[in-house]
């Protein structure tokens, strides 16, 4: 799993416990997800389809940075199924997982459009 992205916990990310609330960090994984995705399958139009059960283990406090990792489980004819993983950078506790995040390529008409893809690529090897 390849970790992307890291987030600095801020006091705004708070639930009233002083902890990380688990809407901010699921909305940072359906964000993480649709990026992940649009560089993946070159189109920018993708949608969140489907997230299965969420795991929370852990938590995070104020100062504390978070770290998102995404790997692709399978690649469907206009979709991508990802599963996901938030960890504690400071504690290196898992904070929660996602088994299953189903995200779909959309056309111009906002229908489900093929992609065509078939494996991971990476920017570098389209550039070489």
């Amino acid at each position: 799993m390849n970790f992307h992205t890291r987030k600095w916990v801020k006091p705004e990310d708070l639930n009233a416990n002083k902890t990380l609330f688990g809407g901010k960090v699921l909305a940072w994984v359906d964000e993480e997800a649709a990026l992940y995705t649009i560089i993946q399958l070159e189109n920018n139009k993708v949608v969140t389809k489907y997230i299965s059960e969420i795991n929370f283990m852990s938590s995070a406090v104020e100062g504390d940075i978070v770290e998102i990792g995404i790997a692709v489980v399978k690649f469907g004819v206009s979709s991508l199924t990802l599963n996901c993983e938030v960890r504690n950078k400071m504690t290196r506790e898992t904070i929660l997982t996602v088994d299953n995040i189903i995200m779909v390529n959309l056309g111009e008409d906002g229908k489900p459009k093929p992609h065509g893809k078939t494996k991971i690529e990476f920017v570098r090897d389209r550039l070489a």
